[in-house]
């Protein structure tokens, strides 16, 4: 097997917001660029990165067993987030994150960080923020699982969709792959991601809307949370949809979640946000 480095754009425009410049997507793009061309067989993503719409002849073949899905924070001075001191800055380059922090936490400064786990964590170290907060998913495959300083339960920040989980994406017609990949999906990783970007799906979410959406297995049953926020976190609407029944599609339990967002008023709030 060949690695073929790519830097995407998300990589390399760290200056501005990812709203701004395009969202996630912009860290998958250039891949699946090198799929098309027949520079690359397989792209491996984050799939919270990942666009809820593949471009056409891309699919994802398998979706590997999922990571912690959790947000952490990391701090030098301070063991969680409720003891940070009034007026303190929290790193965070995540309008989901951002939102959640702002509507639990109104007390405290939300700032800007881009950058790879490394050259955020360096700017903590410098002194730039009181807290930052980062994928615990990240931290732990980059072995840097020390630097967690608390894992942010779903309950005070909810993940975004696929948070924790990657996806391997090839083209369509490549069956030799796809039956490669097949050992390497994980069934129920796949079954809470396909609900999980059913919610964003559904309400078209990107990273320039505020959304959260985790699911999770549970026996034979299955629970999702969601949420829809403007980016101060001062209008906040959340779904809680669960099935006791194993037969239940996630697209159906996704579909549900976003039928309960709607009714609760975010259709107001995504389309305040789409005027902007």
């Amino acid at each position: 097997m060949e690695i073929l480095g790519i830097t995407t754009r998300g990589d390399r425009d760290l200056s501005s917001s990812l709203a701004k410049i395009g969202g996630k997507g912009l860290f998958v793009k250039e891949l699946e660029t090198a799929l098309v061309e027949g520079r690359a067989d397989i792209a491996v993503h984050s799939m919270k990165d990942v666009p809820m719409i593949l471009p056409a002849g891309l699919t994802i073949a398998a979706i590997t067993e999922r990571e912690d899905p959790r947000d952490a924070f990391v701090s030098r001075h301070y063991a969680r987030l409720s003891a940070l001191p009034y007026g303190s800055s929290v790193g965070t380059s995540s309008l989901r994150r951002a939102s959640q922090i702002r509507a639990h936490h109104p007390r405290l400064s939300v700032e800007p960080l881009r950058g790879n786990v490394e050259t955020r964590l360096r700017r903590l170290d410098e002194g730039r923020y009181a807290a930052i907060i980062l994928a615990a998913a990240g931290l732990k495959r980059l072995g840097l699982a020390a630097r967690i300083t608390a894992l942010l339960d779903p309950e005070d920040s909810l993940p975004a969709a696929g948070q924790g989980a990657l996806g391997i994406e090839c083209l369509e017609a490549r069956a030799d792959l796809m039956d490669l990949l097949a050992p390497l999906a994980h069934a129920e990783t796949g079954w809470c991601v396909r609900a999980e970007r059913a919610v964003s799906r559904a309400l078209s979410g990107s990273c320039v809307v505020p959304m959260g959406v985790y699911a999770e297995r549970l026996g034979a049953g299955a629970r999702l949370r969601s949420f829809v926020a403007d980016p101060g976190g001062t209008r906040f609407v959340t779904a809680d949809v669960q099935s006791g029944d194993g037969g239940v599609e996630p697209e159906e339990l996704g579909a549900r979640a976003a039928e309960q967002l709607l009714a609760g008023g975010a259709g107001a709030i995504l389309a305040a946000l789409a005027d902007e």
